[in-house]
């Protein structure tokens, strides 16, 4: 027989039943209101970027690409964010309001 320690194991005595463990999943208002306004100006700065490399406002495409990046750098985090938060709301397994970060 192999040598087990069970100072370390769980077992069903160690799991306290009677306290009340309640989940609070509500939605986070801010947190999604903010993801949302970040990935509309973040497309907004993506389309506009574009636009503005294409037509080369301001002399050359130093400032569209400038605004592209900016877009980016915007639009990413505010795209996963609402992702989680689409997907928390509609139910998927594995995702949950508490995987959206307080502001």
């Amino acid at each position: 027989m192999a040598y087990v320690d069970h100072a370390f194991s769980i077992s069903d005595e160690d799991i306290l039943v009677d306290t009340s463990y309640a989940v609070n999943n509500r939605p986070p208002i801010k947190e999604i209101s903010l993801a949302v306004s970040l990935l509309v100006f973040g497309t907004l700065g993506i389309i506009l970027g574009i636009f503005m490399a294409y037509n080369r406002v301001g002399g050359d495409r130093a400032h569209g690409l400038f605004f592209t990046l900016l877009g980016c750098v915007l639009f990413i985090p505010a795209f996963y964010y609402t992702r989680i938060a689409y997907y928390a709301y509609k139910g998927y397994k594995g995702f949950s309001f508490s995987n959206i970060p307080p502001v």
